[in-house]
């Protein structure tokens, strides 16, 4: 369960990997995050904590890798991912990749989950590049109320506690309930995408980038949000490939998990991973490219009015809730159990637009890769940064494949919704 990012940086000149590694390992260690790793507490039994590692080595962390000629730069950057973390240290690494064509090198960051979501690895990220070691500046914290003193103070905090708990457990029952009358009978409608097994280690990683511009022409045409369009372009790419494998779409079935954050000012920056998310039924039954983005769009657009707290979708909103003996006990359960509710995850991680630079080397492209659940074969994840929209196609290569054949489709699929009237 560990997610990523690689990251392309064309240098207008030779930048030494020694220099880079340096400068990489001066800023993390700056981040306290970075040296902190989990550990088991009495109280609350059988919860967790982050704590400083007295034993933090840089050198476990942070590795330098020479490409040969030839070698496919997404390829290392699988095998890569593909390695376990070590959950007795700081849950992270970072590999600098040199040896790229036109001088170019990249840096792969891979974060166990626990440590961080989308959104916090972009933060993380940010921290190593140029200019921006301090991490920025800090979020303002949200005033807090008067305080209420005596009795009258005790009986209002009391009320809200008990307030609190019953809205607490009223959205957890909610919950539960949306996510066990979405529990799917494979009998019903069969998954297009095989589900990996469990001790599956093979990882295969394949990018694709798309032209922001014709992403933005598809969503002035046909409405939605770029969002929509992209997800309506996978969708498409799905079709194509199980057309090309002699399967019938309007037979199969692929349901997407859609992460969405559930960071605000009140959760602050320091929070490692703060997730809901939606289910998604991605109409790959639908021949038109324009159908099939209405349908998705209406999809989402119910899923946001219903909020992200509630709905099959907010599972992990359920796991957060429950004390930590009962994580234990429950979490190994429902963990198993996710392939009954979604086949792939498709999360969108937001990036600021602005020019980036490291050791003064233009950032050019930030490919997300996507975590791979327990059981789950396929993760796509979409990143617009400038010019391009970025994707990583992550995958268990014995349950799929042909992942090539999916990232063939995707501008295929963006091309049929261009050249769609309105």
């Amino acid at each position: 369960m560990h997610l990523g990012a690689l990251a392309v940086f064309h240098p207008r000149e030779r930048v030494p990997p020694g220099r880079l590694a340096a400068l990489l390992g001066e800023r993390v260690a700056r981040i306290p995050a970075m040296r902190q790793r989990v550990r088991t507490t009495w109280l609350p039994p059988g919860g967790a904590a982050w704590a400083p590692d007295p034993a933090f080595e840089m050198s476990r962390h942070l590795h330098v890798h020479r490409l040969r000629r030839g070698t496919a730069m997404a390829a290392v950057a699988g095998e890569l991912m593909a390695e376990p973390l070590d959950l007795d240290r700081p849950l992270w690494q970072l590999h600098l990749l040199t040896g790229l064509s036109e001088g170019r090198f990249a840096v792969l960051v891979k974060l166990h989950h626990a440590m961080a979501d989308g959104l916090r690895t972009v933060e993380l990220g940010l921290r190593l590049m140029d200019g921006r070691t301090d991490g920025g500046p800090a979020r303002p914290e949200p005033a807090d109320a008067p305080a209420l003193d005596g009795a009258a103070g005790g009986a209002v905090r009391l009320a809200r506690a008990l307030g609190q708990a019953a809205e607490t457990v009223a959205g957890s029952v909610g919950i539960a309930t949306s996510v066990l009358s979405h529990v799917r009978l494979a009998a019903l409608l069969p998954s297009a995408v095989d589900h990996a097994r469990p001790s599956a280690t093979a990882r295969r990683l394949v990018l694709v980038r798309l032209d922001t511009r014709d992403v933005r022409r598809v969503r002035r045409l046909h409405g939605g949000t770029e969002h929509d369009v992209l997800l309506a372009v996978v969708t498409g790419a799905f079709r194509q490939w199980l057309t090309a494998n002699d399967q019938c779409p309007e037979r199969l079935g692929i349901r997407a998990f859609i992460p969405v954050s559930r960071r605000s000012r009140t959760t602050g920056p320091k929070r490692h991973n703060v997730l809901s998310g939606y289910l998604c039924d991605l109409p790959i039954e639908q021949p038109d490219p324009v159908t099939a983005l209405r349908t998705v769009r209406t999809t989402m657009d119910r899923n946001k009015a219903a909020g992200f707290s509630r709905g099959p979708g907010a599972f992990p909103v359920l796991a957060d809730r429950m004390p930590a003996p009962a994580q234990r006990l429950t979490v190994p359960l429902l963990r198993r159990a996710g392939p009954l509710l979604f086949d792939t995850t498709i999360t969108n991680v937001p990036i600021p637009a602005r020019p980036m630079t490291l050791a003064g080397a233009p950032l050019r492209h930030v490919y997300p890769i996507a975590p791979l659940a327990h059981g789950q074969a396929l993760g796509i994840a979409l990143s617009t940064y400038r010019e391009s929209v970025h994707i990583g196609l992550h995958a268990d290569d014995r349950a799929v494949p042909d992942l090539d054949r999916i990232a063939d489709g995707i501008p295929a699929a963006l091309a049929a919704l261009s050249g769609s009237p309105a």
